[in-house]
């Protein structure tokens, strides 16, 4: 079940029935999360990850989500990113990146990564160099996705 609500669709996970805050996900509670919202900015729809749950790890489960709303860009909490996400000697980033931009999808991760990126001069590099991209950015607030979006793509 979904309800409209000045958006396209939200839903949230069944426990959250109790309190009111939404429907039951379609098919799974996509990476653990319990809700999330499905809007339109600027004629790009955005599947957008709510801050409460467990971190997520795998690059899959957003991609499911996509799919399954016919999403073409996703927005995840930087909160909700695994640790290791932001240690690129990890691998785990680039792996995750690489599996959107497999699938054709883009991502915005929003929130405060201030702590992490001053305490790894790469990973403040990575976040400088894929902002300046289109496939992935790293950006303070919803409002700040928005802007970006409005922004004329670059041809060439």
């Amino acid at each position: 079940m979904r309800q409209t609500l000045g958006k396209i669709a939200t839903a949230a996970h069944p426990a959250s029935r109790k309190t009111g805050t939404g429907a039951a996900p379609t098919a799974v509670a996509w990476a653990g999360m319990t809700s999330w919202t499905l809007d339109e900015v600027h004629g790009v729809r955005v599947f957008a990850f709510a801050p409460d749950g467990p971190p997520v790890r795998d690059a899959m489960e957003l991609v499911a989500a996509a799919f399954e709303h016919d999403a073409e860009f996703l927005v995840v909490p930087a909160e909700r990113l695994a640790p290791e996400f932001f240690t690129l000697s990890s691998g785990v980033a680039g792996e995750f990146l690489q599996k959107l931009v497999n699938y054709r999808l883009r991502l915005a991760v929003i929130g405060d990564i201030s702590a992490h990126v001053a305490a790894s001069n790469a990973l403040r590099d990575f976040v400088r160099e894929t902002n300046r991209g289109r496939q992935a950015w790293f950006l303070e607030t919803r409002a700040d996705l928005a802007t970006r979006l409005a922004a004329p793509t670059p041809h060439g």
